[in-house]
């Protein structure tokens, strides 16, 4: 979209777009429809205008031309201002493209013309002529009216402003370079940026303001957007975040020929909205009350959570609320209209992105409007100047080293965990007090995994043995030091992280507050592999992540690993499969997000890139194979999901246990038993044992989801630890006894007879499968997708049930029945062809999911009957309609609006009368979309006079032949008649019978 116009109070909008389109837009209904539109053939659309109260539309051309457009037909007029008639002789060449059309404030008659080339014409509509022609020796941006329609300014390329007498043709009566330097001996000022866009408003008790963007000194390097405002003698130089696209000044006057009094500017940035207070000292901004900044950071991932606790989000917005930047204008935000919808569903939704930059921000999704609650800047933690003599520095891009790669998200606990690109994990509380932190407390895990090289017992001949893993993959980690060590005196000459936890105090404010930092650090001279899975739990205080290598198991209430295993380890002797050696300097292959192991390998220079770079678009357009034989033939086997329940930890089993299920790439699922010490002072100083039970399952393809339900059917959800105050001191004792009683979720099973069973449902890349608890048998099997795989899978709720619900790369959303795996559910909705979609799709219960459809929007969709029956209501409405005052004289058209039979009439004007019919070739008239139905909500007020006699015909359009078949017999009888009555006449004149 290159403009836009609105049907002032009509309910109406025009919108010109880069491929020479024109749309009419109908805004009176709940869904915007195009009622009409013109697509121009042999000449580009550079500018449009459409005065106030008028029905014909200006469109200037890349040729120089000007043609008019009827808004309620929607067709040419015959009336074309061609480039050669407004110039004239005025000059020898083409004049450019138009760029500026606009009527003078006081007479609609008289119609200004700027030419790219520095023309400006004064075109009379009446006598098709030019009535004054201005050249500057500069090239023309912008073109402004002062009220009174005597003057006008115009902006041009080497970043003056000049300002014209409309009577004097010859020379500007004033010319300004504002931010040029004035050279003392008189000379020229030397030449800045161009001004791109410039505004002349004038106030009734003071000085005008001329507002204009860009025409800044070229000295001025790296200097951010500016907006400019000048008033009286006073310049301010307002700076921007990002890349002007257009701003508008907002006026107390409607009308243009009176003082209009102007009191903010909007200004449209390439990825923020800013609207700017005129009236107060110092210009300051207004508070946006809309959410514009999804993509002020890329996203990299986000998560959807549907009926969270009631509590969450005021307790979001709470300590969302105090981050709000100081200095905004005390006036409420000047800019209204329409009616938000109003959303049916009783439950909240929240949903969480995480960004290129580090931050995560949580949003409100609970209406149809997203409105962000609080914002987590995860970068703080780290030092952002790394020395230059820290190993790797010169062997790591940081290209977004701070990226959000995964989040785990517990909304009874608030336990928030994000994992980043640079092999980091950072653990957050939240809490309502500021604190101030004096040592970030960090875990630095070393994470190797190798195969000894072994050989065949028979050279060869034979089969290969199976490879062992070497003693690296044992637990070595360092615990919390007093400082961040990321010094290297290990005899492996290598131990550091991708990034160095800040060693200086960390003022935290309310709200998410750093608890823990797990840095996977250099092993070897290797840097870590990119985590591809993570999970926490509030209840046993346990966070877990995996990657290519393995997996560590976190203790973050004692601050120190648990467990930290390579994958080969979690099978013991009952490996199932044989596996290559590998050398330990192979080149590193790092399985992020939804890139295959031995397909996704990737340079040490991509090691710490965001997931927005480009080399993981790519690694996607691979072949997904399952089959035994490639699975045999790799050695890495990453870890893919994890899940924490309170089941049956081994076959034949009666008793509940904590247990942690592990799936991996080669589909298997392996099972490790979890022992808490009890709660209290014993759980802050005994271990956690953790003993892995062996394998669950095979399936094809890599593990995506699993989750258990109760003998009844009922989701067994994970145990949780409600939350509380972390930093509260004074009732600490009140605080221990409510963790002493650890009020655990549990499944229904462990109240009832302990030999009930429970289902454990697996999906994996290609199928899923219903285990029956604990005998370890499949009850169930379905093979989801031959052809395809699986991108997103996720067990939900669905008011009463439950099932799985999956996003296949071939574009089908699916649902299946569980424990039976029954098909619900098959729509072919949308086939991938964006990395950005399968990172980012996620499902949440009750029939919603989402996704980021663009880089900057996120698409929500439901797959659920119940709101979609309730979607109308939810809409909101556009247009309000408001008194249009009566518009003030402006000579020319007055009598349009009710005049006098002096005033000349537009359709004599501008019609197939008055300049002959309009190129067909030149323009497609195109019907749009928008129906009988959206042409009515369009037609009413001024414009709609005409469209609704025109509604009358649409509706009545089988019967329009029948009339044209009339009219002409009617035409014929008529002539017929009149050739009889002559005829009689002259028998008449001949007998003397023609006196009565």
């Amino acid at each position: 979209v290159i403009q836009l116009q609105f049907l002032i109070n009509e309910g109406a909008l025009v919108s010109a777009l880069a491929d020479d389109s024109v749309h009419l837009w109908n805004l009176r209904q709940k869904r915007p429809a195009v009622l009409h539109s013109l697509k121009f053939n042999r000449e580009r659309i550079t500018f449009c205008h459409l005065p106030f109260q008028s029905k014909w539309l200006y469109i200037g051309t890349e040729r120089g031309n000007v043609h008019i457009v009827n808004v309620e037909s929607f067709m040419l007029s015959g009336y074309v201002i061609m480039w050669n008639k407004a110039i004239e002789l005025s000059s020898k060449a083409h004049p450019g493209p138009v760029v500026h059309i606009s009527d003078n404030p006081m007479d609609e008659g008289k119609l200004i013309i700027g030419f790219e080339s520095g023309i400006v014409v004064l075109w009379d509509l009446k006598s098709k002529k030019a009535d004054y022609r201005y050249t500057y020796d500069e090239a023309i941006h912008s073109v402004a009216w002062h009220h009174e329609g005597k003057q006008f300014i115009c902006s041009h390329s080497d970043g003056t402003l000049t300002i014209w007498n409309i009577r004097g043709q010859g020379k500007p009566i004033q010319t300004i370079t504002p931010h040029g330097k004035q050279p003392k001996d008189g000379k020229k000022p030397e030449p800045c940026k161009p001004i791109l866009k410039v505004e002349y408003k004038t106030t009734r008790n003071g000085d005008p303001f001329i507002i204009f963007s860009g025409g800044l000194s070229y000295d001025t390097v790296g200097r951010r957007p500016c907006l400019t405002v000048m008033h009286g003698k006073s310049i301010a130089v307002l700076e921007m975040d990002y890349p002007i696209v257009d701003f508008l000044t907002l006026c107390e006057t409607p009308y243009p020929n009176d003082f209009q009094e102007p009191y903010a500017v909007v200004v449209l940035l390439e990825k923020d909205l800013v609207v700017i207070d005129l009236a107060q000292n110092g210009y300051p901004i207004f508070e946006n009350p809309y959410p514009l900044t999804i993509h002020e950071s890329p996203v990299t991932c986000c998560e959807y959570f549907a009926d969270c606790p009631v509590d969450l989000i005021p307790a979001l917005y709470s300590v969302g609320s105090r981050q709000k930047r100081q200095g905004y204008s005390k006036k409420e935000w000047p800019i209204s209209g329409g009616n938000w919808g109003q959303g049916t569903q009783s439950y909240s939704e929240i949903i969480i992105t995480g960004h290129a930059d580090g931050t995560v921000k949580f949003w409100d999704a609970s209406a149809i409007m997203l409105q962000v609650l609080y914002k987590l800047k995860t970068a703080k933690v780290f030092d952002r100047n790394r020395s230059k003599e820290d190993k790797g520095s010169t062997e790591v891009s940081d290209e977004d080293p701070f990226a959000i790669q995964i989040m785990a998200w517990c909304p009874e606990s608030r336990m928030l965990c994000v994992a980043g690109v640079s092999a980091n994990v950072i653990i957050y509380r939240f809490s309502k007090l500021e604190v101030t932190t004096e040592v970030v407390q960090l875990l630095e895990v070393r994470m190797q995994y190798e195969l000894n090289e072994t050989e065949s017992p028979d050279g060869g001949g034979g089969e290969q043995t199976s490879a062992h893993p070497t003693p690296g993959a044992s637990p070595q980690t360092s615990g919390p030091p007093s400082h961040p060590s990321t010094s290297s005196n290990n005899s492996d000459g290598g131990n550091i992280p991708c990034l160095k936890v800040r060693s200086s105090p960390l003022k935290q404010s309310p709200g998410y507050q750093v608890d823990l930092v797990v840095q996977s650090v250099w092993v070897s001279g290797e840097p870590p592999q990119q985590i591809t899975s993570l999970a926490m739990n509030s209840s046993y205080g346990l966070l877990v992540f995996g990657n290519s290598n393995g997996l560590t198991v976190v203790d973050y209430i004692q601050k120190t690993v648990v467990l930290n295993l390579g994958t080969v380890e979690l099978y013991g002797s009952n490996d199932p499969y044989q596996r290559q050696p590998r050398s330990p300097r192979k080149t590193r292959q790092p399985s992020g997000g939804l890139c295959d192991i031995n397909e996704c390998s990737a340079t040490s220079e991509d090691r710490c890139k965001s997931p927005t770079s480009d080399h993981r678009d790519n690694s996607f357009s691979r072949s997904r194979s399952s089959s035994v034989t490639s699975i045999d033939k790799e050695a890495r086997e990453a870890i893919s999901s994890f899940h924490f329940c309170e089941t049956f930890a081994r076959k034949g089993d009666c008793t509940l246990t904590p247990c942690l299920y592990v799936g991996t790439s080669l589909g298997t699922v392996l099972v490790l038993a979890l022992t808490l010490p009890p709660a209290g002072e014993q759980r802050q100083l005994q271990p956690i044992i953790i003993s892995p039970t062996g394998m669950l399952v095979r399936l094809k393809g890599s593990i995506m989801r699993m989750a258990f339900l109760d003998s009844a059917g009922s989701l067994v959800p994970s145990a949780f630890e409600t939350w509380c105050e972390p930093n509260v001191t004074a009732d600490g004792e009140e605080r221990e006894k409510i963790r002493k009683r650890r009020p655990v979720s549990v499944s229904p099973s462990s109240s009832q007879e302990l030999n009930e069973s429970q289902f454990a449902v697996v999906c994996s890349e290609k199928q899923a499968k219903v285990i029956s608890l604990p005998s370890q048998t499949c009850i169930y099997k379905h093979s989801i997708t031959e052809a395809s795989f699986i991108l997103r899978a996720d067990v939900v709720q669905m008011n009463q049930s439950v099932c799985v619900a999956c996003f296949c790369a071939n574009g089908h959303i699916m649902t299946l029945s569980v424990p039976g795996l029954r098909p619900l559910m098959d729509v072919n909705y949308l086939p991938l062809t964006d990395m950005r979609i399968a990172r980012t799709f996620c499902f949440t219960n009750l029939g919603q999911a989402m996704y980021l459809c663009s880089p900057t929007e996120i698409q929500r969709i439901t797959y659920s009957q119940e709101t979609c029956e309730n979607l109308q209501e939810m809409l909101g409405e556009l247009f309000t309609p408001v008194e249009t005052p009566e518009a003030p004289n402006r000579g020319f058209f007055k009598g349009f609006f009710g005049g006098g039979a002096q005033s000349l009439d537009r359709e004599e004007l501008f019609g197939e009368l008055a300049a002959g019919k309009a190129s067909r070739s030149l323009a497609q008239h195109i019907p749009g979309p928008g129906g009988i139905e959206g042409m009515k909500g369009a037609a009413s007020g001024v414009v709609g006079d005409l469209a609704r006699a025109r509604i009358a015909l649409d509706e009545r359009g089988q019967k329009l032949g029948e009339l044209e078949e009339r009219t002409a017999a009617m035409m014929a009888s008529a002539d017929s008649f009149s050739k009889h009555a002559h005829d009689m006449m002259l028998k008449c004149k001949d007998k003397k019978w023609y006196q009565f």
